[in-house]
């Protein structure tokens, strides 16, 4: 029995440093990808503080993307790479590790160029070598560049010409450059140079500078809003920094379309042309910054203004031919050549003065100013709904889509609940000071513009019927009423008419009683009793792109040409 014990005496100790051994491998199994995931952790914020670092120093705009969408080469080691940065200027893509010898070696498109005493009216050539843009042609042998798997051949960062390393002569590193085919869009460095100089100088006969003499010389400015929509700005902003020079290329949420428009004052009177990268409403908020132009007394300076529609409604763009959203299947190249070819027409602004009832008149009225529509009633209210839930969750409303279908789900919602019936017992309205008897409506829509909600031809309905033609530059407002979130669907796909009230220079509206959900161009509001009264205000100059038409425009354009020559052979 001794020798028993003695035995099991020996056998614990052995079990407890199993046990301690079995507990310190789990410790190291927990413990250990624990450290190496807060290393590598560290490790990263590391590299992104020294690559911040250097993007703020460099003179380059450089990206960091975490995969190329073509097969890329460094541009100094000429190793093949996946992830790296990219200039969003010039185009230089390097590894992550030469990016600090890349902005030594290579400098970025210059906005200006470097006075060295005298004026300069030409520049060469400004050349990078590696990752031409697939299907590019050598301009010295025609056949198609960039085709082996390597860094070679050259671009130039101004013209977008490409050459062979094999075709690349000395003479091409002197050669003055042409600006290629967006020449007369760009402001050309050296030009930006010599106003800067007369500046100093306090000279403002601009119109001696070449290129300002240039016969077809039409500057572009790019207003882009990378909050608008569908969140495509950022890419579009790149895209064309690459074509033009980046001094005419503007990011609206770092800086006031006002500040921006301010470079109209250096180019030709008259010949600049704006496009907006966004929604309506983005739109507008250019237009109102145009107007103070006029204000400061720069109206021979004002542009004319196109659009390319990253919003979700998009109806101004839509009316004058710019699509109803852009969604990246057009090449920036062709949109440039859209705006080169452009025909300028005018648009009519109106003012909106909301007058509350009572208050002794000692509340200021409220002034918008309205580009597209007016309304009180059901597509009032979705978008009221809309913004409030919009302002809750900003990041759900990322996509066209979803707030397509969110718009949808309150018109879906307004026909069962039915929130502004008896529209006709709350209202009065005045078109051109008459009296207008209304029938049994939920809503009240005032149109400057053929579209409206997204698409719709509101105004012409069905188109079975004739109907007073309608153009947003002749002085006169649309009025028409729907009898609620049902009939806009109706009209929309073309199911039912609107009910036509007239057509007026002056439109008044009187809210006796009860709140209702009232919009000004998509900018909804709850108001209370109240006087609206619709002016004319100014005209706007804004480009009209007579592209592609659908068979919706046209039917409709067809039709108005019938009903104008029919009106013609009465007179």
């Amino acid at each position: 029995s001794c020798c028993g014990m003695g035995g099991s005496g020996r056998g614990a100790p052995s079990a407890e440093v199993a046990d301690w051994g079995l507990v310190f491998w789990t410790l190291c199994a927990v413990i250990l990808p624990v450290l190496i995931t807060l290393w590598c952790s560290f490790q990263r914020s590391r590299r992104q503080v020294l690559i911040r670092d250097i993007f703020r120093k460099s003179k380059h705009d450089w990206h960091y993307t975490d995969l190329f969408g073509q097969p890329s080469y460094c541009c100094v080691c000429a190793q093949h790479i996946l992830q790296g940065a990219f200039c969003n200027c010039c185009g230089l893509r390097v590894s992550e590790g030469c990016l600090k010898k890349a902005d030594q070696l290579f400098l970025c498109k210059e906005i200006m160029m470097r006075s060295n005493g005298g004026a300069h009216s030409s520049m060469p050539h400004h050349w990078i070598r590696g990752n031409v843009p697939l299907c590019s042609c050598c301009m010295v042998c025609k056949q198609q560049c960039g085709t082996q798997p390597k860094l070679c051949d050259y671009r130039c960062v101004w013209c977008q010409y490409t050459v062979h390393d094999e075709c690349m002569m000395d003479c091409l590193k002197t050669e003055e450059c042409t600006f290629g085919e967006f020449r007369d869009l760009i402001i050309p460095p050296y030009y930006l140079s010599t106003i800067n100089q007369m500046r100093k100088d306090k000279r403002t006969n601009y119109e001696k500078v070449v290129p300002y003499c240039r016969k077809h010389w039409m500057p572009v400015i790019i207003l882009a809003n990378t909050r608008s929509g569908n969140n495509m700005g950022e890419t579009l902003l790149g895209e064309f920094k690459i074509l033009l020079n980046p001094v005419q290329v503007f990011d609206l949420s770092k800086i006031a379309p006002a500040k921006a428009l301010q470079l109209c004052t250096l180019l030709p009177c008259n010949a600049v042309r704006v496009l907006v990268c966004g929604g309506d409403g983005t739109v507008g908020w250019v237009l109102d910054a145009i107007d103070e132009m006029k204000i400061k007394g720069q109206e021979r300076y004002i542009p004319q203004v196109a659009i390319l529609p990253l919003g979700t409604g998009n109806d101004l763009s839509n009316t004058l031919g710019w699509g109803a959203g852009y969604a990246g299947e057009v090449p920036v190249e062709q949109i440039l050549r859209n705006v080169m070819e452009a025909d300028g027409i005018k648009l009519d602004r109106w003012k909106v003065q909301v007058t509350n009832k009572g208050y002794y008149n000692l509340r200021k009225p409220k002034v918008f100013t309205m580009n597209n529509y007016f309304s009180v009633g059901p597509d009032a209210l979705m978008a009221l709904n809309f913004h409030a839930h919009r302002e809750k969750t900003p990041s759900l409303f990322s996509s066209r889509i979803i707030n397509k279908a969110v718009y949808f789900f309150y018109g879906t919602k307004d026909c069962l609940v039915q929130e502004c019936k008896d529209l006709n017992k709350k209202v009065e309205l005045e078109l051109d000071g008459e009296r207008i008897e209304l029938p049994n409506l939920e809503g009240i829509i005032v149109l400057n513009i053929g579209y409206w909600g997204g698409g719709c031809r509101l105004w012409e309905g069905m188109g079975d019927e004739p109907y007073p033609l309608a153009r947003h530059d002749d002085g006169l407002l649309e009025v028409v009423g729907v009898h609620g979130s049902f009939h806009c669907a109706q009209i929309q796909v073309k199911l039912a008419n609107p009910v036509r009230l007239g057509q007026a220079h002056t439109v008044r509206l009187i809210l006796k009683s009860s709140k209702m959900p009232m919009q000004v161009d998509g900018e909804p509001w709850a108001q209370g009793p109240c006087t609206v009264t619709i002016t004319h205000k100014t005209h706007a100059l804004m480009l009209y792109h007579s592209g592609e038409q659908t068979d919706d425009e046209a039917s409709s354009l067809s039709e108005q040409d019938h009903l104008r020559e029919q009106t013609d052979e009465d007179v």
